[in-house]
């Protein structure tokens, strides 16, 4: 059993216990998830190429691929994973797309645990919006069977995502800084 298995069913059995006491119902709490999460270091921290002057005016320079896959998968703690992360990211870029194919050469070219790529990186990849994957359906005519190969296409919904929280922000900090 998963941690998240063990968290559902202690948060099943803690309100199965609450029903039969009728107290509070209350969920442990034990932070957010990993799988949720994104690394965020001090915007001072060393291990980030400087993104604004001392007036908080944002620089010109852009971070690499390398630089935002560490946000996902952190290096100093998801080393392997932040590894496979850059370079299908790379491949992927280089691309915009992949086919089922595509994938399977650049996980053996690359000498990937499939497990670890299909199960950990592309789920990570897919949720924070970096990637979006595609099923196409097709029928063999001889045998009428359906395939259902695989696409990844290099999605731009993170950088949305990201953006409309910092830009809320910033409207926040402004309207605040303009009421005084």
């Amino acid at each position: 059993m998963n941690e998240d298995e063990n968290d559902i069913e202690n948060m099943e059995h803690n309100h199965n216990n609450n029903d039969d006491n009728n107290e509070k119902k209350s969920i442990p709490s034990r932070g957010i998830p990993s799988r949720e999460s994104l690394y965020l270091p001090p915007y001072y921290s060393k291990k980030l190429r400087k993104f604004q002057d001392d007036n908080e005016i944002p620089t010109r320079n852009f971070w690499s691929v390398e630089e935002v896959i560490n946000f996902v998968f952190p290096k100093e703690y998801q080393e392997k994973y932040n590894e496979i992360a850059t370079k299908f990211m790379t491949a992927l870029n280089d691309n915009l797309e992949m086919d089922s194919e595509q994938i399977g050469k650049f996980i053996k070219e690359n000498n990937i645990s499939k497990a670890t790529f299909y199960n950990r990186v592309l789920p990570r990849l897919k949720r924070v919006g970096m990637v979006k994957v595609y099923r196409d359906t097709i029928i063999s005519k001889e045998s009428k069977r359906k395939y259902r190969p695989m696409r990844i296409v290099l999605s731009k919904t993170f950088g949305n995502y990201l953006t409309k929280i910092g830009e809320s922000w910033l409207a926040i900090v402004d309207d605040a800084r303009t009421r005084k």
